[in-house]
């Protein structure tokens, strides 16, 4: 539904360019589906082209990108406009969007944000404190491009939160979303109200997804969540890396080392045991796929989380 029922959508293109956003508006958007560790409530990651390359899609998080590098056109909604390195963007949820770089070989890289409204719980905000964030929240919902003097603060800010730890991330998180509220020039970029997504695609890929959580320790062929998903497995292999901008096997194996990672920290097992337990059928796989997703080795990280965790107990004590 429009807000408004003239084509005067706020858009930088020339008059002559509508017919592309009135072509958009009819397209039918892919509803992303976001993947998120055991040990996070929101997703902060930088995404570099190709796996920036996300075409006309929604999701029901609200999302936060801020550009580090490259330039394009923006489509919210029905909204078109540029942006450029340094741009910093806020899209509600359901509504869709695409950033189009401008030149095919043009590298892209963004910090994404994403988290949904009630992440926190049910009461978090309702408190009074929270009322210009409900009203920030309310503002998403027809994508809000940030300007004002703290835009360099606030992007500071959003880069930290990718690497932050524990309690750290959800404080860093309301301390980005407070410098954000206090921005003046707050202005809605699209007239057209939130989608009702088809959640048809979202069935299939949460059936997929309970049954890897269930078995990832197990030996999963592409050939089982084809089936689970009703595809062919070439179909359910596009379907599944447009859906989440990863494959299912970096799914699988994601899920496969946040196991191994509960297994570090909390057991005693070693080591090899862990990586057979956690689905790996070899010591040499384990390894090189913990070092892909955590970027140091297992041994590395059972060193260093088990020194943190023990200081942090001794404080207490």
């Amino acid at each position: 539904m429009l807000k408004d029922c003239g084509l005067t959508c706020k858009s930088t293109v020339p008059r002559n360019q509508y017919y592309l956003v009135l072509k958009r508006l009819y397209m039918k958007p892919f509803v992303e589906k976001l993947t998120l560790a055991h040990c996070m409530s929101f997703y902060a990651k930088t995404h570099e082209t190709p796996l920036f390359d996300v075409g006309w899609h929604l999701h029901p998080e609200i999302e936060l990108i801020f550009f580090k590098k490259g330039s394009g056109t923006a489509y919210i909604g029905d909204y078109t406009g540029e942006f450029h390195e340094g741009d910093i963007f806020i899209i509600g949820p359901n509504i869709a969007h695409t950033f189009q770089k401008k030149c095919k070989d043009e590298i892209v890289s963004a910090v994404v944000i994403q988290f949904r409204e009630d992440f926190w719980g049910d009461v978090f905000l309702t408190l009074p404190e929270c009322r210009k964030l409900k009203v920030l929240f309310s503002k998403s919902q027809y994508g809000i491009k940030l300007a004002g003097q703290n835009i360099e603060q606030i992007a500071r800010k959003i880069e930290e939160l990718e690497n932050l730890d524990g309690v750290l991330r959800i404080t860093g998180l309301i301390e980005c979303l407070y410098l954000i509220e206090c921005a003046k020039g707050l202005d809605t970029l699209s007239l057209l109200e939130p989608a009702n997504p088809d959640l048809g695609g979202k069935d299939r890929l949460d059936m997929v997804y309970n049954f890897t959580m269930d078995n990832y320790f197990e030996q999963i062929t592409l050939e089982q969540v084809a089936r689970i998903a009703a595809m062919s497995i070439p179909a359910f292999c596009n379907h599944f890396k447009k859906s989440t901008r990863k494959t299912y096997i970096e799914f699988l194996n994601e899920v496969r080392i946040e196991n191994a990672c509960k297994l570090l920290i909390h057991s005693e097992k070693h080591i090899n045991e862990i990586g057979f337990n956690s689905g790996f059928n070899t010591v040499a796989n384990f390894n090189k796929q913990f070092y892909k997703v955590r970027k140091m080795s297992p041994s590395a990280y059972r060193k260093k989380y088990n020194t943190k965790f023990m200081a942090e107990f001794s404080m207490q004590y």
